[in-house]
């Protein structure tokens, strides 16, 4: 199966980034934390190269939390600021905001010196589906930023300040047009951030079992334990089986696997199958 992403909103997102970049003193890149490479937008580098940088592994509660640990050391030794977060529980921005002033301590230190009191005004990127918009709602205590379980349901930039201290610019979900190596694309379409709408989800699924069951990823006991079938089959075939022991069946007692699969897809996705990354660093 080929994964590609088309759209034409995030070629003009990523133009209008291009031009507001200059003035931004910081960019806060949403990531999810199953796919920390995956999941990260290769022209953001190029794009923030001169400026501080703030990763958010987001969703952290759905990854694996020995390997959150890992991709930590890994943004450390890297000399980039990382924050592992659930962004719909508030509890951990007050981690966002010292991790903002430590990224921007030498700015926030000029401008005291120049008795300048200017917020640090941050970008806010992520590719579709990261999580951003949910982010940006906690961080600011209020729905100031449009939310959905789809991707891309930020269409537009919008400044939202925070506080005397911080103010940021939320832009549409950015992902870059073509994927080179299919495993990225692969990922990216696991954990939504391509829309079912235009891939085969009984493909994808079958995928995603593959990979699960696979011994040397860690996580082959997730299937049988959650939907008590045979993991000792090839992925329609287990496929099959779930559809049948949840009873996804259409007429004539035929199994439902595009139903069979969006329910494995929605399990995992939330967190139903445990806690799973598919990326270590």
């Amino acid at each position: 199966m080929t994964y590609q992403w088309f759209p034409g909103h995030m070629t003009k997102a990523f133009r209008m980034m291009q031009e507001d970049i200059k003035l931004i003193d910081l960019i806060i890149e949403i990531v999810d934390a199953r796919i920390p490479f995956s999941g990260r937008n290769p022209d953001i580098d190029k794009l923030g190269q001169g400026k501080s940088r703030l990763i958010i592994l987001n969703k952290a509660d759905l990854a694996d939390e020995v390997i959150n640990k890992d991709w930590s050391r890994y943004f450390t030794d890297k000399g980039i600021n990382s924050v592992m977060l659930d962004s719909r529980k508030k509890n951990g921005m007050s981690r966002v905001d010292s991790a903002i002033s430590e990224a921007c301590a030498e700015k926030i230190e000029r401008d005291r010196k120049r008795g300048i009191k200017r917020p640090v005004r941050a970008m806010v990127v992520g590719i579709p589906n990261a999580g951003k918009s949910t982010f940006i709602n906690s961080l600011a205590g209020r729905a100031a930023a449009k939310t959905g379980n789809k991707p891309g349901v930020t269409k537009g930039k919008q400044w939202i300040r925070l506080n005397k201290s911080v103010e940021l610019l939320d832009t549409p979900g950015v992902l870059w047009p073509k994927f080179e190596d299919q495993e990225i694309g692969k990922k990216l379409a696991f954990i939504g951030s391509i829309n079912d709408e235009i891939i085969n989800i009984e493909e994808l699924a079958c995928e995603l079992i593959t990979y699960l069951t696979d011994e040397m990823n860690g996580y082959s006991d997730v299937i049988s334990a959650r939907y008590g079938v045979d993991e000792d089959k090839k992925g329609h075939e287990i496929l099959v089986d779930i559809a049948v022991e949840r009873k996804c069946i259409i007429k004539g007692g035929e199994p439902d696997l595009n139903r069979a699969a969006k329910l494995l897809l929605d399990d995992f996705r939330s967190g139903k199958l445990g806690r799973i990354s598919l990326e270590r660093p």
